[in-house]
């Protein structure tokens, strides 16, 4: 890592897909990560949790985020659309579905070479 300033174009990164419907882009600096994420209609990623804290920040489309509330332990929707940022504290647990084409830019903290889609799914209890 460089301790300049370092100019980075979505468009010239590469692009990979973890999952089916979805594209990403990462750039992965010390401390955080930023990642520009197209959502096909119809992306689903199951419920999960991880360590780092993430912000999704909705660009364009409309995503759902299912979440697991943590004192009663009881599932809930959240659709977020243009405009939108949800914070997810570390270790909550999520999962999403586009409901239609939305490119998000999710930034975490700590780094990590892995992100939601690609660690082990948790059931819903």
């Amino acid at each position: 890592m460089t301790d300049n300033a370092t100019l980075y174009r979505w468009a010239e990164l590469l692009v990979d897909h973890p999952t089916d419907l979805i594209d990403r882009r990462r750039i992965i600096g010390e401390r955080m990560m930023i990642s520009h994420v197209t959502l096909h209609k119809g992306f689903h990623v199951p419920l999960h949790s991880h360590e780092n804290e993430q912000f999704a920040v909705v660009l364009s489309g409309r995503v759902r985020f299912s979440l697991v509330d943590r004192q009663s332990g009881q599932p809930y929707d959240l659709v977020l659309g243009p405009g939108e940022v949800l914070r997810l504290p570390s270790h909550v647990v999520h999962g999403a579905s586009a409901e239609e084409t939305s490119l998000i830019l999710d930034l975490f903290s700590p780094i990590s070479e892995t992100t939601g889609v690609d660690v082990p799914k948790v059931e819903r209890a």
